[in-house]
């Protein structure tokens, strides 16, 4: 696989053999149960140990506590089971977001890892609070190797992101430039990065902008807010930590359905040809508006 390939991403669940130790690799929650059918799978086979860890299993050790498994743990590179072009440089976020698992699993300091496999999607938890001279690091680490970042996957804090940031970035950074605006409280730090990154085409400055933990019209406004600034949201139903189903908490103003319809508007850049008041969520659409 060329390093200019980002590859493909295994939709929740790694799993693979070892000689008789199994291990399984679970992304979310909502995939738990099929990661109990693997762990009998396993066993029905022969493996005589079981590993299972991930960010999935982080808030439900009550869930597989009757697993015929090991739970938890660490496994060097396991990014790579997921998708082989993935890598990572660095463990942690000190923000600590209510929403996020991160410091919780991962902590509020960082744990570095200088000596990373340099590949094409960096899914570090929040580039731009790593140290300066740890973000040379990893620059310097991909412009020797020659392999272009064409995604920054977790992408950069708008309260930590600066000119100097975009200026260490953007000789590297060949995908869009990621971050997030979840809450109405960061609206002053994320018009900052969108001055910072004036003249970068819009389908470069890929915003996450979660939904449903605020009411409906402050969640619009900032969907609203980033398009005008000249982005493109990528709108996230908040779901809890917790969920063993992918369903959305359903909260303040919201419904289920309006939750999946401004996720379909937003998403399928739909919101370029009409207004959200104005969508008919019953007509049919293309994916991608043109």
């Amino acid at each position: 696989m060329s390093l200019l390939d980002k590859g493909e991403w295994i939709k929740g669940v790694a799993h693979w053999r070892d000689g008789d130790t199994a291990f399984i690799s679970v992304a979310f929650t909502w995939r738990l149960p099929e990661a109990r059918r693997l762990v009998d799978y396993y066993r029905a086979i022969g493996c005589t140990k079981v590993r299972i860890g991930g960010p999935g299993t982080f808030t439900m050790r009550k869930y597989l506590a009757d697993v015929d498994a090991e739970v938890g743990g660490s496994i060097p590179d396991v990014m790579a089971r997921h998708n082989p072009m993935a890598t990572r440089a660095s463990y942690g976020c000190p923000v600590g977001c209510h929403f996020c698992i991160v410091p919780k699993m991962d902590g509020k300091t960082f744990t570095l890892l200088p000596d990373f496999p340099v590949r094409p999607i960096l899914c570090d938890d929040n580039l731009s609070a790593l140290p300066a001279d740890y973000q040379r690091h990893i620059v310097d680490r991909y412009t020797r190797a020659g392999v272009p970042l064409l995604d920054a996957n977790s992408g950069f804090a708008p309260d930590t992101f600066n000119e100097d940031t975009f200026a260490l970035w953007r000789p590297i950074i060949k995908g869009p430039w990621r971050f997030g605006f979840d809450e109405a409280s960061e609206g002053n730090h994320v018009e900052k990065v969108f001055r910072i990154l004036k003249g970068v085409s819009p389908r470069r400055k890929q915003v996450y902008t979660m939904i449903g933990h605020e009411p409906f019209d402050v969640c619009m406004d900032r969907i609203r807010r980033v398009i005008g600034w000249g982005g493109e949201p990528y709108a996230q139903a908040f779901i809890k930590l917790n969920a063993i189903k992918k369903e959305p908490v359903v909260r303040h103003d919201w419904s289920s359905q309006k939750l999946r319809w401004v996720q379909r508007w937003v998403n399928r850049h739909l919101w370029r040809k009409t207004k959200f008041e104005d969508y008919d969520p019953s007509a049919k659409t293309s994916r991608m508006a043109p």
